[in-house]
């Protein structure tokens, strides 16, 4: 069953002593995962540069760019003294999700041992013989055996001569990742098109000749595609008193997953289940009159 204590299991190569088990631990994939192995892969990877006033500098990247009056408290470096952005400066926006019905990666059907009402699956982490309790049986197995035989050790019932077909095991499964596809658009604003020129470089060069790259973050991995338009988006043939400005917006597809619920989640991430081995009907004779077959003693049962 369920332990309360595993709804805060955060899955990272531990050993369990109390139960002698190697849990591979991996943060749970969620929404926010994604968005920041987007955000980490284009502020540290990316990385890029242009020449500005200061020289050169380091451009910004900001998630879906603010409010003025929030940036203003928060983020005092990214506005001049009269609250105006200062440009180059790249922001990145989450622009769409679809769960796609005919890309479900590596599981594309739901696992039929751990299926649970209008619930998805869960998958197995791994599994252990539990040995305390798997001795039980083996230990009744070798009794039945040796018990009959006359001067034979009492400690010959331990020695594992019988195979045991009664193995007990204890199984630790997580959510199964549900997949989704994801949009994102890197929208990149400069004052000179010599800086769009030194940002635009190393976008256009990812993934090479196949637009292909891969993000990550807590140890998970998401495919990237690199999307093949690229809007211009200028004023700069504007006749208006408009600051001139050159904007360029590229879009990336991410296939990632999720595994969990996340924060509204009712079930612990990781549950831990043993099997059964042998069921049992038990019966009150007295109830249910029974009168047994064979010997003269029936003082216990109802006539």
């Amino acid at each position: 069953m369920p332990n309360d204590d595993d709804k805060n299991i955060q899955y990272k190569g531990v050993e369990d002593a109390k139960n002698n088990i190697h849990v591979e631990e991996i943060a749970p994939s969620t929404l926010e995962t994604i968005d920041m192995a987007f955000y980490d892969f284009v502020n540290d990877k990316v990385n890029n540069y242009a020449t500005t006033n200061e020289g050169w500098k380091k451009t910004p990247v900001v998630w879906a760019t603010a409010e003025r009056s929030f940036l203003a408290k928060n983020n005092k470096e990214l506005l001049d003294a009269d609250g105006t952005l200062i440009y180059p400066m790249i922001s990145l926006e989450r622009a769409s999700m679809k769960k796609s019905l005919t890309r479900k990666g590596s599981y594309y059907g739901l696992s039929g041992d751990n299926l649970e009402a209008n619930r998805f699956g869960r998958i197995e982490m791994t599994r252990k013989i539990v040995k305390d309790k798997t001795k039980i049986f083996t230990v009744a197995a070798n009794r039945s055996i040796y018990d009959t035989v006359k001067k034979t050790p009492n400690r010959q019932r331990w020695y594992p001569t019988k195979t045991n077909s009664q193995v007990i095991y204890e199984t630790l499964s997580i959510p199964m990742p549900i997949y989704v596809d994801m949009i994102y658009t890197v929208n990149i604003r400069t004052e000179y098109i010599q800086q769009m020129n030194d940002l635009m470089a190393p976008f256009i060069t990812l993934g090479g000749s196949i637009s292909y790259f891969v993000i990550e973050k807590d140890d998970h991995r998401f495919e990237t595609f690199l999307q093949e338009d690229f809007a211009q988006n200028n004023n700069i043939s504007s006749m208006g008193v408009d600051e001139r400005t050159y904007q360029s917006t590229l879009s990336f597809e991410v296939l990632g997953y999720i595994i969990g619920e996340g924060p509204n989640g009712d079930r612990p991430k990781v549950i831990r289940k043993e099997n059964a081995v042998k069921v049992k009907i038990g019966r009150e004779h007295v109830i249910l009159g029974d009168v047994p077959n064979y010997g003269k003693d029936k003082s216990k049962y109802r006539d």
